[in-house]
């Protein structure tokens, strides 16, 4: 959003200065050497060199009456914005108001180099100063992103209430106002206008992505399924839209929903197959997780997951021979981990090596649980049809 915005002022800066610049190259016919190294700085500025325009001006002699410092000071402002030298363009923009720049559009150059070094309440005042540049919308927009990092947030909500009227058919004010909303976690509102903004505007992927999570914060759940589901299919691929949709579809509590719109993005990207196999894990269809898990990359995370399901499957000996994996990707350090190996171990009668892994927890929770594990096993050996499966 604030690229966009930085683009607009761009685009207005760079028409109002190049048209000043033409201005400046075609005046004053009959003048002095110096007026002639200021009209070949123009030239320069017009044709985008910047840094030649400022060599012209160095040979401009400002200590001759003829000079029109106004103008000189402007072009010289001009040349370090467009070199993002910030601080010099401010001190040469203001010496040009000094030295007679009475050109309103010198406010607008102010205004925009006041908000790239922070001068937010500069920047407002800059855009009073412009005359009829105040009203144009990029003005607008510049003044509203101020009064925003000020943090005068009812300035800057008038503000695009004041764009709205003035540009009815320029949608992004209505756009900026819900982003907005939804920082000020004002999701109903949000919402509201987020639909309004949705039915008006050519909405971009990342405004399905906003609108779409203020209606699933403010449990406005189906709302929220709609315009997803839309942007789904408007959007095919799109990673960020699957995974805020299937997260909507488990904060209702439709796990397979989820799944299944986590596994299809996961043909696209397959860095999402563990977050895919976990949501069927806890649906409870385990062979389908495990089926996924196949093809997980990240050996870590394949395995650890890998032990989780096959012992939700009871499938005690393949999770215990899953040892040397676990020992090998390092997840033995895990003291979890390796009490789930140890209980897995258990199951398939294995009790001495499962008594070696109990040897290892330090964790109070786990140690107790690996004390009632030993007793199990005691028990399994004195009285081992009670253990019998």
């Amino acid at each position: 959003m604030k690229d966009l915005m930085a683009r607009r002022i761009a685009h207005i800066i760079a028409v109002l200065m190049l048209a000043y610049a033409c201005s400046l190259a075609v005046a004053a016919e009959n003048t002095s050497q110096p007026t002639d190294f200021i009209d070949l700085a123009a030239t320069m500025l017009r044709d985008g060199h910047s840094d030649r325009a400022l060599l012209a001006l160095q040979s401009v002699d400002l200590e001759d009456e003829k000079t029109d410092l106004g103008r000189f000071y402007t072009l010289q402002g001009l040349a370090y914005m467009n070199l993002n030298d910030f601080v010099a363009a401010k001190d040469n923009l203001q010496s040009a108001v000094k030295n007679g720049q009475l050109d309103n559009v010198i406010y607008v150059y102010l205004a925009q180099v006041h908000y790239a070094l922070k001068e937010y309440k500069n920047t407002i005042q800059a855009i009073a100063k412009s005359g009829e540049h105040a009203k144009t919308a990029p003005l607008i927009t510049l003044k509203v992103q101020a009064y925003w990092q000020m943090k005068d947030t009812d300035a800057a909500i008038d503000t695009l209430n004041e764009g709205q009227r003035l540009f009815p058919l320029n949608f992004s004010f209505l756009r900026r106002k819900v982003f907005y909303f939804v920082q000020l976690e004002l999701y109903q509102e949000a919402a509201k206008l987020g639909r309004e903004y949705l039915k008006l505007s050519q909405a971009a992927v990342e405004d399905y992505v906003a609108i779409g999570n203020a209606l699933r914060l403010s449990k406005e759940y189906q709302e929220a399924l709609s315009i997803l589901e839309i942007a789904r299919l408007q959007f095919y691929g799109n990673e960020t839209i699957a995974k805020l949709l299937a997260h909507t579809y488990l904060d209702q509590g439709k796990l397979n929903s989820a799944a299944f719109i986590l596994e299809q993005a996961a043909l696209l990207n397959s860095d999402l197959l563990p977050e895919a196999a976990e949501v069927y894990r806890r649906a409870g269809r385990f062979h389908k997780a495990l089926t996924l898990n196949e093809g997980v990359r990240d050996q870590k995370v394949k395995f650890k997951q890998r032990l989780s399901i096959l012992l939700a499957l009871k499938q005690y000996e393949r999770a215990a021979n899953m040892e040397s994996s676990l020992y090998r990707t390092g997840l033995l350090e895990d003291e979890h981990i390796r009490y789930a190996l140890a209980y897995a171990l258990f199951s398939s009668a294995r009790f001495a090596e499962a008594d070696k892994h109990l040897d290892h927890l330090r964790d109070a929770e786990l140690f107790r649980r690996g004390v009632e594990l030993r007793r199990l096993m005691a028990l399994c050996k004195t009285e081992p049809w009670q253990c019998a499966t």
